[in-house]
């Protein structure tokens, strides 16, 4: 049985969307972050030694990092569904976009988020954080302009991936100001096995 060690509010629910997408049986193991710091419990660290979220454990293998976590159930569990094969001229694409979504994408976000906690102090540092901002929005609205999906004509990984990017820019930004970007969450948010997810995972207030 997979166990999904859950936070509140975080990378983990687009593991329990990916889970539903491809209705793979699954425990949930849930934990809430502190109301005042934002952190997550001490009790993860029993889980693993950074005590992040998400923890994926699948018999005796324990994986962190959501985007090993995706690859690693699609490899293992996907039987060939929501990736292109690895022969396929889709597949350098479909890996680029794995790792953006935390190696580059998420970066400005957090910066905001933290920076947002010095006042004034962090003033001179908001126009780039704000420049960054636009120019990731900006590539990934060009890459969905015309298209439903990142890759090929079809959900994948990708959009697992990427999925919380667009969320947290809906959180932290104007996501009107990217149309494509923000008509593809609302594809994503619509789907059933999303709406599933939020349902086990119970509250995300990135879920707009």
């Amino acid at each position: 049985m997979l166990v999904v060690h859950h936070l509140n509010d975080s990378r983990s629910q687009r593991v329990l969307w990916l889970l539903e997408e491809l209705a793979l049986p699954y425990e949930i193991r849930a934990y809430q972050r502190d109301a005042t710091t934002r952190l997550a419990p001490p009790e993860l660290k029993a889980v693993h030694p950074l005590g992040k979220s998400p923890v994926l454990q699948d018999g005796g293998k324990t994986i962190i990092e959501s985007g090993a976590i995706v690859d690693y159930i699609l490899r293992h569990h996907g039987g060939g569904r929501l990736q292109p094969a690895a022969d396929s001229p889709l597949y350098d694409s479909y890996q680029q976009w794995l790792h953006y979504a935390e190696g580059s994408a998420m970066l400005p976000f957090l910066l905001k988020l933290y920076v947002s906690r010095l006042g004034d102090a962090g003033a001179p540092l908001w126009p780039r954080i704000e420049s960054e901002i636009a120019n990731h929005l900006g590539f990934v609205e060009q890459s969905l302009q015309g298209r439903s999906w990142l890759v090929g004509d079809a959900l994948s990984g990708a959009d697992v991936m990427m999925s919380f990017v667009g969320e947290v820019a809906g959180a932290r930004t104007e996501r009107s100001a990217y149309p494509s970007v923000d008509a593809w969450v609302q594809r994503i948010q619509a789907r059933p096995s999303y709406q599933r997810a939020l349902q086990r995972g119970g509250p995300y207030s990135f879920a707009r």
